[in-house]
């Protein structure tokens, strides 16, 4: 103990000694001589400001408030209570460490409390000592629990279930302890009603659980990676020059001619790794990772009321006893259950400021978490050493990702420029677009729309070109090699950094139990103990999750119909605005109906998809939690396959519609497809369906990325910390001198949104994936806007992880998990989806009919012409003819639609004629030819290109060989250090066989010991 601590002790209710008879200080309780050499870990830090009382009234352990106010030593009047002049929170640097300054915080858990109304809690550091706590006994109370001095001799009233709480944390606390972790408490905080208990792990502790978690840490032996030779040495060093100025300045990221070899820590062979520096060989990721799998590992079986006790019996008694029995409450079940608040490691010391001490949080926050350093490399290995791999992995494969988009973006330029400098010789669009041709079109809806010129269509035919061209199926030839070949860069980057981490034969064992998963587990028990059935080793079957199953089912196909049902009241709106727009008398209105119903569906589509994307992600969550998956890993990838698929139906299906369902069932003139027997099918443009498909497209995908991925990640956790900054400030008004002190580290990693899973940061980039590759046929820019909103999108979360949540746990793994396998089914579908985008949307197949089969002079003269059929407006239907058959100023016997049918004067007028079963023939035998053929390549692609770099293939296996040296010359030394023993004991053998039988007869005691020299290496 130090000089300034009081020893108080907490007595039991029921103590068979009371208060000292004669003693003038009533209300102060000794304890029996017996009890003074109790174990240290009973004793708690009692706040700084309290001085020290003498030597001699150390034995005093329980102090009530009020006799101390009897004797004059309230705190605001006696001289006793003086402050430091040494700020202690400078030593423990405001919370990095314990209170002595020495020991460092690995680990934070913060809880709730309530001070009782009738009296007052004695605020407190509490310190649990690691070497004193194995004899702590269940029954006692455990060390560093608050005393509560009372105010009056009535008993206040208990609130059974926070008492229920605390008495669960005592218990797990003392586990912990047990394990041989040390713990301290600290209740004297500027958030009030908030405690934080403070871990550190030891270092006996770390050795053994990096035993336990084949954790591979450096050796001493050190060895040279191999570098490459000649030509190849010069090119690097050229590109090396080149991207200096683009790489950050840290000393994780500067190449290494040198590696130390790792290898799974043991106990047994600490000689082999370099433990010069204690402090650091164990960093303080790894420190929090060991420390959270005794969190997980260790549990609390009781609860304080289970056998009942007033109040309490008649209200928790049965659960509780349930828990008593079989209840097993580690550390996610106990945040679960509100026993403690939040768990979280500590960040590494703040990030901006004067005075501030280097640190790795500071480092990344200038080198990565910075929007001015957006044009360099990221610290990939400074981010996996203070976030650990599973978070440098996602960072890695985003950086990689976007790196592939620059050439993809560069060819979508070119692409698209092509389309802008051939748009003046297209021959098709110069037809539509000339006057002279005076083709006149069927009216777009019925009785309020009038017959119209197709040069009115001359702007949408041409712009269409920009993006309908033959270039553009190159592109998505060129874009599903690209997806092809980014998986296997991705491949080839991601054994880089397993080599470099030190992850290569790295296998994720069997996760802990999930609480909710052991719950049911008891519950079911429970229910067969009272059946009066076996209970051995119980686990949730198919029968135990069929109804979970059942309502995913259901609930599924209800979102998904539900999608539906929007898309299809947005095609409602587009074909009753359409009717409504036309009735426009302005000949301008009239013009423009197009533009903007699509334009205005874009929008309503857009904001439903970003409501629907909250809500499906909060549904996708609560499926996967009535399903109760045994392991995290089960949980999260559950509810990875079902927030895709329901977001993936959100996101494209009313791009879907446009490419291939509008326009397909419209009918004919005179004969057309109804919707509710009022509302008529849309119709494409006369230039196709691309040009919208394009624009919806594009509204969605930067809307998408515009507002969700941006305006929400920046507005929502300032919004959240501009209201937690409100509440402290009003907390603050309330006590200046709470206000004046500076903020422990813990506080300030409390008040910072928790870590919520890579799910979401995944999901937006494998979405925005598909806006990339499934429909970029329609639209080559794509890549592009995804490459800008990705070099934005890097430093936003990077600056998110930095600076606005809480330092996650950090987790092991050697890949990306299940994202890579939905990364491979988009790349695969969408080379199905271009073909058949650029086979039925695009008029790329008619063009080429019509050119090899139809031509005269094998121009595309005449092509527009070709794709129209005619209609006598005698045929309409009564009640459908336009009510202004003049409004062109000439009366309209034919009019054209765009459709391959027979001409009205024919005999079977009106039927599909022959040009539209070879056009759709040809169609069908390029979507065949095109899909065999790019997924030919593409495999051919995945197969040259090996997923091993041979020189990261060769490095693993010399350090297999190395490794494999080192064990032979420690072998081989253990046994000539043998040989050199024996030698020894051999040669004093000799020696005592030496001396004379009457020597030998007076020392038989030392003849004896000649040959007692153990052997043990």
């Amino acid at each position: 103990m130090e000089k300034d601590e009081i020893h108080l002790r907490r007595l039991p209710a029921a103590a068979p000694w009371g208060p000292h008879t004669g003693s003038e200080f009533h209300g102060v309780d000794f304890l029996p001589e017996d009890l003074n050499e109790a174990p240290e870990e009973t004793g708690m830090r009692v706040n700084k400001k309290y001085s020290c009382l003498p030597a001699e009234e150390k034995g005093i352990h329980i102090i009530n408030i009020r006799a101390i106010e009897d004797i004059g030593y309230d705190q605001h009047e006696s001289t006793l209570l003086n402050s430091l002049s040494k700020n202690p929170d400078a030593d423990c640097k405001y919370g990095l460490y314990f209170r002595d300054g020495k020991r460092k915080v690995d680990y934070i858990l913060v809880y709730h409390y309530k001070k009782s109304s009738a009296g007052k809690t004695l605020t407190r550091r509490v310190h649990h000592n690691d070497s004193s706590a194995r004899s702590t006994k269940q029954d006692q109370p455990l060390p560093g629990k608050g005393v509560q001095l009372e105010m009056g001799e009535s008993e206040p009233h208990v609130d059974y279930h926070e008492d229920d709480k605390r008495f669960r944390r005592e218990e797990y606390e003392g586990n912990l302890v047990e394990a041989g972790l040390e713990l301290e408490r600290d209740e004297d905080t500027k958030i009030h009603g908030i405690g934080f208990v403070k871990i550190h792990a030891p270092w006996n502790v770390l050795c053994r659980e990096a035993e336990f978690l084949k954790l591979k840490m450096p050796t001493k032996k050190m060895y040279q990676i191999n570098q490459t030779h000649g030509l190849l040495k010069k090119i690097n060093s050229v590109i090396q020059k080149i991207t200096e100025p683009i790489q950050p300045k840290v000393a994780e990221h500067k190449p290494q001619t040198v590696k130390r070899l790792s290898y799974p820590f043991s106990r047994e062979k600490q000689h082999l790794f370099d433990l010069s520096d204690r402090d650091s060989f164990f960093d303080s990721k790894t420190r929090s990772t060991i420390v959270y799998e005794i969190l997980k590992r260790t549990t609390c079986t009781k609860a304080k009321y289970s056998m009942g006790k007033g109040e309490g019996r008649k209200k928790e008694t049965t659960l509780l006893n349930k828990r008593r029995k079989c209840g097993k409450y580690g550390i996610t079940s106990l945040l679960a259950n509100g026993v403690y608040s939040a768990a979280y490691p500590l960040h590494d010391g703040d990030y901006e400021g004067e005075n501030v001490e280097p640190n790795d949080r500071k480092l990344l926050c200038e080198e990565w978490a910075s929007y001015g350093v957006f044009y360099k490399y990221q610290p990939i290995d400074l981010v996996r050493k203070y976030f650990g791999e599973k978070i440098g992995l996602y960072f890695a494969w985003l950086g990689v990702y976007t790196q592939m988009l620059i050439p993809a973006s560069i060819v979508g330029i070119i692409v698209f420029l092509y389309g802008c400098a051939t748009v003046d010789e297209n021959i098709p669009s110069m037809e539509m677009c000339d006057q002279r041709n005076n083709i006149t079109m069927c009216p777009l809806c019925d009785r309020t729309c009038s017959y119209w010129k197709m040069s009115s269509a001359c702007a949408t035919a041409r712009a269409s070109h920009l993006f309908d061209n033959p270039a553009t199926v190159f592109f998505s030839v060129f874009m599903a090699l690209w997806a092809a070949t980014f998986m296997e860069h991705w491949k080839r980057k991601q054994m880089r950094l397993n080599y470099r981490w030190d992850l290569t034969g790295f296998e994720e064992e069997e996760d802990h139990p999930r609480a909710e998963y052991e719950a049911k587990v008891l519950e079911k028990s429970l229910r067969k103990e009272h059946k009066h059935k076996e209970t051995d080793k119980e686990k949730l079957t198919w029968k135990d999750r069929f109804p979970a199953y059942l309502t995913n089912f259901v609930g599924i196909i209800f979102m998904v119909g539900l999608t539906f049902a929007i898309v299809f009241g947005v095609i409602i709106y587009r074909i009753s605005t359409a009717a409504a727009l036309a009735i426009s008398s302005t000949p301008s209105g009239r013009s423009s109906v197009r533009v903007t119903v699509t334009a205005t569906a874009v929008i309503i589509n857009l904001v439903v998809i970003i409501i629907l994307d909250e809500v499906y992600g909060c549904i996708a969550r609560w499926l996967t939690q009535i399903e109760v998956p045994k392991t995290d890993k089960n949980f999260e990838e559950r509810l990875i396959f079902k927030a895709f698929l329901l977001k993936f139906v959100n996101a494209y299906t009313p791009i879907f519609y446009v490419a291939f369902f509008k326009g397909r069932f419209v009918g004919r003139p005179g004969d057309y497809v109804y919707i509710f027997h009022s509302f008529r099918m849309e119709e494409c443009a006369p230039g196709g369906c691309l040009m919208e498909l394009c624009i919806q497209l594009s509204i969605i995908m930067l809307g998408k990325q515009l507002i969700q991925n941006n305006l929400f990640e920046i507005g929502i956790p300032k919004m959240k910390k501009f209201i937690r900054y409100m509440k402290l400030k009003r907390r603050r008004s309330l006590d200046h001198e709470e206000h004046m002190k500076k903020k422990q580290r813990y506080e300030v990693d409390y008040n910072l949104e928790p870590f919520a899973g890579l799910t979401p940061e995944y999901m937006e980039m494998i979405i925005q994936f598909g806006f990339v590759t499934l429909f970029v046929a329609s639209f080559p820019l794509a890549p592009l806007f995804a490459l800008l909103n990705n070099i934005i999108e890097i430093r936003l979360d990077a600056k998110k992880f930095v600076t606005e949540l809480r330092r996650p746990v950090a987790v092991r793994a050697k890949d990306i998990g299940i994202w890579y396998n939905i990364l491979r089914g988009i790349g695969k579908l969408a080379v199905i989806i271009n073909a058949f985008v650029i086979s039925f949307t695009s008029d790329f197949i008619p063009r080429l009919v019509y050119l090899y089969m139809y031509s005269e002079n094998g121009t595309m003269h005449g092509f527009v012409n070709h794709t129209l059929s005619s209609f006598n407006v005698s045929d309409f239907q009564a009640g459908t003819a336009p009510n202004d058959p003049m409004d062109l100023g000439y009366e309209v016997q034919i009019c054209r639609y765009k459709d391959y049918r027979e001409p009205p004067w024919s005999e079977n007028k009106y039927d599909i004629s022959k040009d539209f079963w070879a056009v759709l023939a040809a169609r069908l035998a390029f979507v065949i030819v095109f899909q065999n053929l790019v997924m030919f390549m593409s495999d051919f692609v995945d197969w040259i290109i090996p997923d091993i770099p041979k020189d990261i293939s060769q490095q693993i296996h010399k350090e297999k060989v190395l490794m494999v040296e080192v064990f032979m010359r420690e072998e081989q030394g253990k046994l000539q250090m043998l040989e050199t023993w024996k030698d020894k004991d051999k040669k004093k053998g000799e020696n005592c066989n030496n001396h004379s039988p009457r020597l030998s007869r007076s020392h038989s005691g030392s003849l004896s010991s000649c040959h007692s020299y153990p052997l043990d290496v």
